[in-house]
């Protein structure tokens, strides 16, 4: 199959079509897959629509008119809702059904809704993507994938189409445990970059050409690349907002106590983005953590 009919044979639903799911949607329906959507803003879903996707009544309708779900919400709170209300996911599960959770949310609530899919006869698998806005519209992301072989099987050639990466970590809840590994390492790089950054421009140096010379040494990273660029030029368009790296670090924090594991960098990083959120930043990209520096 090509890549543009690749899904041809597929009904998908997709609920939660905002800053990531929408190009994600739109890279499903591009590989010939019907698109169910449903979205609690309906201007992206009348948006949608126009290009040939089809709205949802509910929750609990994308399920019923699709074989597999996809769930990409912005936190735990609000994938708890959409399937646990009246018309929501749970009620609508039954035997053949998969539902995969591309979100971040947190391991455990992972593990006891994944229970409740598979005692309807459904299948879960959660798969959170890291690589951003620019991943999700050039179908890049890396997904880090929990759930059975059979399940993650089954999920492939979906997940396939939306990220160049696709690892399976294990059972059902080893996503989730990747992806607040993931989400630790990029919000403590973001302020170690923030800092360099800062630390060379107060100290007479110029910061683009700092960064052009650490990269390809061992500081270099993606961060240093994306992020510090926009550090650089000022342009905080949210690809990641800091109030959605805030929930992660928190997330990352609760899975570490859980387990009796402290992780005091993370909470001090962590502490360091509800200042920002404090200061009237919280919508902007996570790189703008940066700006903290000047509020000092």
């Amino acid at each position: 199959m090509t890549a543009t009919n690749a899904l041809n044979t597929h009904t998908i639903g997709f609920i939660g079509v905002g800053l990531m799911g929408k190009p994600m949607a739109r890279n499903l329906h591009k590989a010939g897959a019907k698109l169910i959507i449903y979205n609690r803003s309906q201007a992206v879903i009348e948006e949608l629509a126009g290009e040939g996707m089809i709205p949802a009544a509910s929750p609990a309708d994308v399920v019923r008119q699709a074989d597999t779900t996809i769930l990409m919400l912005p936190d735990t709170d609000t994938v708890k809702a959409i399937l646990e209300r009246e018309d929501g996911v749970l009620g609508a599960v039954a035997p053949g059904k998969l539902i995969i959770d591309m979100g971040t949310t947190e391991a455990t609530f992972t593990r006891a809704m994944a229970a409740h899919v598979e005692a309807a006869g459904g299948a879960y698998v959660d798969a959170p993507v890291s690589g951003g806005t620019i991943g999700a519209e050039n179908a890049t992301l890396s997904i880090m994938a929990g759930g059975s072989n059979d399940a993650l099987e089954r999920a492939r050639p979906i997940l396939e189409v939306m990220g160049s990466r696709v690892v399976h970590v294990g059972p059902v809840g080893a996503g989730q445990v990747a992806k607040a590994a993931n989400q630790v390492i990029v919000g403590l790089t973001i302020s170690a970059v923030g800092e360099a950054l800062k630390l060379a421009e107060r100290a007479g140096a110029d910061p683009a050409r700092v960064r052009e010379a650490l990269k390809g040494g061992f500081a270099d990273s993606r961060i240093l690349e994306v992020h510090g660029a926009r550090m650089i030029s000022g342009d905080f368009k949210p690809g990641g907002k800091c109030t959605t790296q805030r929930k992660d670090l928190d997330q990352a924090l609760k899975l570490g106590r859980e387990y009796g594991l402290d992780l005091p960098t993370t909470a001090l990083v962590m502490g360091q983005y509800e200042r920002v959120i404090e200061a009237g930043f919280g919508d902007l990209d996570h790189a703008a953590l940066i700006k903290i520096l000047d509020l000092n």
